[in-house]
């Protein structure tokens, strides 16, 4: 028979629900893959995850350890304290400006039941009482503790960047190293596409209802890279021509007031790439690129002013 000279490639998409989102999978390899094996793989790991992180179930370990008023140590397993440590190095670097504690002034503005609720400065200083990462420890490498018994802890703006870690890993235990893992828009990238090219990941146009794209940006590199974007335009109110964003500023209380919609951050690690995007984003494209530069952060900065949008790179 003929001897094909070039190796057939197989080339898969696997998508599925998780998180509230969306994720999306393709992989391509030159031997065969077991498409069905990898997404019940990929499936049990986010069961896995979910189990562990998700606010929205009571059953879950963060949520079980929110309802916990002690202030005794808690065993929460290796992977919740080391997301809580990395978030924690974020939040210092931003100065508590991004904060894993807000869930109090989230509830307290209306932003968890989407019923928008001006509060008054009162509230707002009570909200606080009950929020700040120094109030809690970790005694252990599996444990957390709080100094506050009312602390509750939203591992959100960091869990996500974590599971697509975890989803990648899932990928190369089969050996597959040509990969693009993405779940609601976080992404992480290994080789390229299988005809030599780049991986390109879109940017949105961070304005609501358009879901049209802003930028593209080809990954030059076959290293795993993260890719990950917080935006203010998904989420917020319209108040007497006042527009509240959903990210609060940890240190006043308040929703942002700066005028950058949307923060990508390349990183080697989806992890730090997700809780950075979020605590960039905090800060806005004035504050954020001096933290940027200062901890050497790859990251785009999209802002908005007089309607126009501006690109701020800091590479």
């Amino acid at each position: 028979g003929l001897v094909a000279c070039s190796k057939p490639v197989e080339v898969k998409m696997l998508s599925g629900s998780a998180q509230g989102t969306t994720w999306h999978v393709s992989v391509w390899n030159e031997e065969a893959i077991d498409t069905q094996g990898l997404q019940e793989n990929i499936e049990a790991e986010f069961a896995r995850i979910d189990k562990l992180m998700s606010n929205y179930r009571p059953d879950s370990v963060i949520e079980q350890f929110n309802a916990n008023q002690t202030s005794l140590p808690v065993e929460v397993g290796k992977e919740i304290v080391s997301l809580v440590n990395a978030a924690r190095k974020v939040s210092e670097a931003s100065n508590g400006c991004y904060d894993l504690t807000v869930k109090p002034l989230f509830q307290l503005w209306g932003f968890s039941k989407d019923t928008f609720n001006k509060p008054s400065g009162l509230g707002i200083d009570n909200a606080l009482k009950d929020t700040g990462l120094e109030y809690l420890s970790a005694p252990t490498q599996t444990q957390l503790q709080k100094k506050l018994p009312q602390l509750s802890i939203d591992l959100s703006s960091i869990a996500q960047g974590y599971s697509v870690s975890r989803i990648a890993e899932v990928v190369e235990k089969i050996g597959i190293t040509n990969y693009l893992v993405e779940i609601g828009g976080e992404m992480q990238t290994r080789g390229h596409k299988p005809d030599g090219s780049s991986w390109r990941i879109a940017i949105e146009r961070p304005l609501p209802g358009d879901r049209a794209v802003h930028k593209v940006i080809d990954i030059k590199q076959d290293d795993s890279i993260a890719i990950m974007t917080s935006g203010t335009y998904r989420h917020y109110f319209d108040e007497q021509g006042h527009r509240y964003s959903h990210i609060i500023d940890a240190r006043t209380g308040n929703p942002v007031t700066h005028s950058t919609l949307s923060v990508t951050v390349l990183h080697d690690d989806p992890t730090q790439a997700d809780a950075w995007s979020t605590a960039l984003l905090c800060l806005g494209a004035k504050e954020g690129k001096r933290v940027a530069k200062e901890y050497g952060l790859a990251a785009l900065f999209i802002s908005e002013s007089e309607g126009q949008l501006h690109d701020v790179k800091r590479y």
